[in-house]
Formats: C-alpha cells, structure tokens, sequence
C-alpha cells in the first residue's frame, strides 16, 4: 500500500512539473511574441490614423476610435509606388530565376562531378563567405561603372545572381543523393544533365524551395546596391521607394503616410512567409543534416 501511495505521490509531482514548465513555457513564448509583433501592431495602427490625430497625440494611443484608409490612397497617388513594385517585381523574379540556375549547377558540380582542383575551388568558395560585403559592393559599384550599366536592370541583377552559401546549403543536400543511384544513371546512359533534372532536382524540391523564397525576401528588402547603383527614380525598387516617400513624397512629418507605403511594401513577405515557413525550416534543416 505504501508502494503504491509512494508511486502516486511521485506521478503527482512529476505531472505538476510537466504542467508547470509547459506553463511557463508557454507564458514566455507569449511575451516574446507579443515584442515581437508589436512593432508590426503599430505600424497597421499608425497606418489608419489620420495625420491630424497623430499629431495631436501627445502620448501615444495604442488604438484609435476613428480609421482611416486615406494614408494607403495616398500611398499610391503621391508617388509612384506602384512603379516601384513593377520594378522590384521584375528585379526579384529575374534575379531568382538566374541565381537558382547558377547555383544549382554549380552544386551539381562539387557535389557529383569529379574535376582536377575541385575540393581546393570549393574551399576557395566558402572562404568567399569571410570577405566583409563592403569590399564586394565597391568591387561590383567599379565593375558595374565601368560596364556602363549604372541605371539599368542588369546592374542591379548580375552582382545578385550567385550566392555561396546557396552552393553550399544546395551542395550538401544533393550529396545526401545515393552514389548509386547515379552510378546507376550512368550505366544506363543518362546524361549529367538529365539525371539532374529527372532525379536530383525533384528529391531536393524542399531545399530549392527554401532558396527561392530566401532569395526573393533578399531582393525584395534589398536597398543598400540599388541605392549606391542607381539615382534614377525609373529604377527605384520599394525599398528604396520609402525613402523617396520619406524625402520628398510626403515630407518628414507625415509619419502615417509613410508607415501606410511601408504596410503596403511588406504585406507580399510577410504573406509569402507565413504560406511557406514549414518549408523554408524543413528545406534548412535538411540541407544541414547528413545521413
């Protein structure tokens, strides 16, 4: 009897324990969340409130009575925003398509093919990784000048269209393929290419769709190369559109117009995060597992 009370008495406690920590588990995961979608809250509230509310706020109000979509109307009427997200849509989807080419080839190549100085080329690439991206971009802002491309499409895509650390994470997951299986291929007369194509690229589907997408959110927020590449407002992309919204769009003060284009520019990421967040996780955590 003993016994028994002695091994109740111990499931009593281990379940309040378990109970416990999922509590407090769960109770910090909540704060956590809340600072981080805060910001994300007072961006949308801001966005709604009228410019003559704000500025007569003299503390902030976390809500307000009287909403308003004028902001988003001005948004698109006072500059031309919508010329921006032609221009940035035209610049990700352009630079995403060449940037999974290379890389996946490239992958291919250290990967399968056996070639004179591959294992040395490959160290030389991930050592790519250590250079700070300041030297890269006053090495592509020269290149770029003096190709003659500075205000065009093509200067702001060709320094954006290969990533070594794509190459590695693709790398990584087309070596976990079986040998055998393109040992097989071979014998039976299948091209590289074919059995890349046909086996390799459908098995790595995951990871190729975690590249693209981390691909498009990079060129979406990218600001600081169509910045220093381009002062021609046919080329500005969103991100650079805020802050010719911010100079001379709206003016400085007229906060809630602003923070209305910038709701704007980020609902297609934020939208196409949380469609594909299990897969850019799974398609990342398999590139980086062996076995």
């Amino acid at each position: 009897m003993n016994t028994q009370t002695e091994l109740a008495k111990i499931e009593q406690r281990a379940k309040i324990k378990r109970v416990t920590g999922k509590t407090l588990t769960y109770f910090f995961l909540s704060v956590w969340g809340i600072f981080v979608l805060f910001p994300f809250y007072w961006m949308i509230l801001t966005s709604v409130k009228s410019y003559s509310a704000y500025n007569a706020e003299y503390t902030p109000k976390f809500w307000t009575m009287a909403p308003t979509l004028e902001n988003y109307r001005a948004a698109f009427t006072t500059v031309p925003l919508a010329k921006y997200f032609l221009n940035t849509l035209i610049f990700t989807v352009v630079t995403t398509v060449i940037m999974l080419i290379v890389v996946t080839l490239a992958a291919f190549a250290f990967s399968r093919l056996e070639f004179k100085g591959k294992n040395l080329l490959f160290t030389l690439f991930l050592a790519l990784m250590m250079i700070p991206n300041e030297l890269v971009v006053i090495t592509n802002f020269v290149t770029i000048t003096n190709w003659g491309m500075r205000n065009t499409f093509w200067g702001l895509i060709l320094p954006s269209v290969t990533s070594v650390f794509y190459i590695y994470l693709l790398k990584e997951n087309f070596a976990q393929i079986p040998d055998e299986l393109y040992k097989a291929a071979k014998v039976d007369g299948t091209s590289d290419f074919k059995y890349l194509t046909k086996v390799m690229i459908p098995i790595s589907a995951p990871t190729l769709v975690t590249v693209v997408i981390l691909k498009v959110i990079e060129c979406w927020n990218s600001y600081v190369w169509p910045r220093l590449i381009t002062d021609d407002p046919n080329y500005y992309l969103v991100s650079n559109g805020i802050q010719e919204i911010r100079e001379h769009g709206f003016g400085r003060q007229n906060i809630p117009a602003m923070m209305a284009a910038v709701v704007v520019i980020s609902v297609p990421l934020i939208v196409l995060f949380l469609i594909f967040h299990k897969k850019i996780m799974a398609g990342v955590s398999r590139g980086g597992t062996k076995g």
